[in-house]
């Protein structure tokens, strides 16, 4: 579980857009292998990431 605090307004999807951005340039992945599974309109989200293991998506996100 990982914790991502933004500081993007939740207007018009903007925040959504900001986190899968941010997941992606982190990753190093393209946009589109990022969905938000649960919680479009919630504080808490669930991610799926395509094509990375959790282990690779941990070592990505501790080794920037």
């Amino acid at each position: 579980v990982w914790e991502i605090r933004l500081t993007t307004p939740p207007v018009e999807g903007r925040a959504n857009a900001a986190l899968v951005d941010f997941m992606a340039s982190r990753l190093d992945i393209a946009k589109r292998d990022i969905r938000i599974l649960r919680g479009r309109r919630g504080r808490l989200k669930s991610l799926a990431v395509d094509g990375l293991t959790e282990a690779e998506i941990t070592l990505r996100l501790t080794n920037k």
